[in-house]
């Protein structure tokens, strides 16, 4: 069978709609196949910046940076991207490049299983379809994680998650509570901190802040960018941020590097010189190693918090009442809203979809210990089905498209040994991903993010579940495939 053959006739499955599923869809029409079906839960393309519409959503990747290598675009407002500026250029790509007869909304699956050679899939509301490859594109941050606190039904005042923000709920005037410290919880005390009456910022880890600029662009430079494709394709690989992401990658990896010296010192540096009141300093100040949690990339949060509406609590929180929020020390803050900005269930991936194997081996048994795949890619025994962004990927302050477009280069060439005829199967063999998920733990222990912290990095044997090595070994992992650790049948 000739590979041109081989694509027009095998049956391709995604799952999700984000970046990643869209760049898939994408990739396949190219090359092309002929069969491609697209699943997706929700109502339109987008992914997690279709799902987090809070205010001041603003993605940590500059701009030109977080755009698909083939799609440059021309038009940012700031030089790093507004949460819905990056919805608006998801859509726009689809439309482009013609993928959204593929996609089949509001179909969620809810169960994948390898029978026969082939895979059964069936969504929520009953369809079912069979498919020859399976492309798992569902994002790592989609499953909202919701804090135990008592009471936390009893506020008769407006709650939600921040990915679930209900836009009818007014804010100017209001008094705001916001739950959770992480990049989220930062951007929407920076955007909140001169509209509300009162905005309480609810603290049980500090974080250390990494200083950024972000500037609107100029007419005259879009203007630029629209009529020099080589100049907006030079914006793309900016030779400073490629940079500063090697630079960034090389301290995780050493924690004891210059890089990380230099890290350290320009965010201690950005606390102690922006954070006037000592009091306030110190509870700003964390006890642990900067970039052992995800940092935090902001221009203005050190001004925000210093807002005359704005208060930091750092007591615990014992309960939500009617009225507010009751802390440690017996007081109650009464509150008209509360935003849960407290993070997602980053073990989550294709779960809680029921996904069963060859020889009928569950996912969720699989992966009893902690999520793990070869290169985030390929698990044994599921055999045809390939993930994108999957578990033990890199994850950090850089873009993610970049990370998926150099996945997908690997997984093309995996396709390519069935569309070929080569073989039927293929997945990786188990002795290689054991010898691959040893080396990375033993590596990751050694990162930054096992230096002593509670982190959404960590699995639940507290070992850091990210790449644990540079960027360019990872770069050099996606060139080409090591077929020797793979089945092919």
């Amino acid at each position: 069978m000739s590979s041109e053959a081989g694509r027009e006739s095998l049956r391709v499955v995604v799952i999700g709609a984000g970046m990643a599923g869209m760049l898939s869809a994408i990739r396949l029409k190219e090359s092309g196949y002929k069969n491609i079906k697209v699943f997706e839960k929700a109502d339109r393309v987008g992914g997690t910046w279709r799902e987090n519409t809070y205010p001041g959503l603003t993605c940590d990747v500059p701009s030109h940076a977080y755009t698909y290598s083939f799609e440059p675009n021309p038009d940012w407002s700031h030089i790093m991207p507004p949460g819905a500026e990056i919805q608006s250029y998801f859509e726009m790509v689809s439309r482009k490049y013609g993928i959204l007869p593929l996609i089949e909304f509001n179909q969620e699956i809810v169960s994948c299983a390898y029978r026969d050679g082939v895979w059964q899939l069936a969504t929520k509301s009953g369809q079912k379809t069979t498919a020859d490859i399976v492309i798992a594109a569902t994002g790592v941050l989609h499953v909202p994680r919701y804090p135990h606190i008592p009471g936390i039904d009893d506020f008769e005042g407006a709650l939600f998650h921040t990915s679930r923000w209900d836009h009818q709920v007014p804010l100017d005037g209001m008094r705001i509570g916001v739950i959770g410290t992480g990049s989220t919880g930062v951007q929407i005390v920076s955007a909140l901190c001169k509209r509300a009456s009162k905005l309480l910022h609810f603290q049980r880890t500090p974080q250390w802040i990494m200083p950024i600029e972000n500037r609107p662009f100029t007419e005259a430079e879009k203007e630029a960018f629209r009529s020099d494709y080589a100049l907006l394709k030079y914006m793309q690989n900016e030779p400073e941020y490629l940079a500063n992401v090697e630079r960034f990658t090389n301290a995780i990896v050493n924690p004891e590097s210059p890089e990380m010296a230099e890290i350290e010192a320009t965010v201690l540096h950005n606390l102690e010189a922006n954070v006037t009141d000592p009091a306030l300093r110190e509870k700003l100040r964390p006890n642990y190693r900067a970039a052992c949690k995800r940092l935090i990339f902001s221009p203005d949060f050190y001004h925000a918090v210093q807002q005359p509406a704005v208060e930091v609590i750092t007591d615990k929180i014992s309960a939500i009442e009617a009225k507010g929020v009751r802390t440690a020390d017996g007081k109650l803050h009464e509150l008209d809203v509360i935003a849960l900005a407290t993070g997602f269930h980053a073990d989550r991936f294709m779960r809680p979809m029921n996904i069963v194997g060859r020889g009928g081996i569950a996912l969720n048994d699989f992966w009893a210990d902690r999520p793990k795949a070869h290169l985030a890619i390929s698990m044994p025994d599921f055999p045809n089905f390939f993930m994108l962004n999957g578990p033990n990927g890199p994850v950090g302050n850089f873009s993610l498209i970049d990370i998926a477009e150099q996945q997908w280069h690997y997984i093309d060439q995996l396709l390519e040994q069935i569309a070929s005829g080569k073989c039927r199967e293929v997945c990786v063999k188990k002795q290689a991903l054991e010898d691959f998920d040893a080396a990375r733990i033993d590596a990751a222990k050694k990162t930054i993010f096992g230096s002593g912290c509670q982190s959404w990095y960590l699995d639940d044997n507290g070992v850091p579940a990210t790449w644990p090595w540079t960027q360019q070994h990872f770069i050099d992992e996606m060139s080409e495939p090591k077929f020797e650790d793979y089945e092919l049948i």
